[in-house]
């Protein structure tokens, strides 16, 4: 059975950081496109970041949090993490894990990520 679950998510300060993870089971990483997305209620679900995890090679950024975000894998604990620097108000969502193959696709259900003063 494919799950994706995220952990990592919580309340915090801005300027703080947080690292988000993504634990997969049921498939190897090595075969997908890992991403993370987020979403806030009544918006659009948002990419925020993308990597091909067989090489740990960072695709895609979007423009929001270029700098402040860094997406990365650990093929060996079949995992992907957000590490997110400098957090702004703006990043408040909920966060949702995603893998994906030509003709598959899998999405977790999100953990939320608040930052507030």
């Amino acid at each position: 059975q494919v799950k994706l679950v995220e952990s990592g998510g919580g309340l915090v300060q801005p300027g703080e950081s947080l690292r988000l993870s993504c634990a997969a089971s049921g498939f190897p990483i090595s075969k997908a496109v890992m991403r993370w997305y987020r979403q806030n209620p009544g918006k659009e679900r948002e990419k925020v970041a993308g990597i091909i995890a067989n090489y740990n090679a960072s695709i895609h950024y979007a423009d929001s949090v270029k700098g402040r975000f860094t997406i990365s894998t650990d093929i060996s604990e079949n995992t992907v993490y957000l590490h997110m620097d400098n957090l702004l108000p703006e990043d408040t969502a909920v966060y949702y894990c995603n893998a994906g193959n030509s003709g598959w696709e899998y999405w977790g259900e999100g953990t939320l990520v608040n930052v507030s003063s």
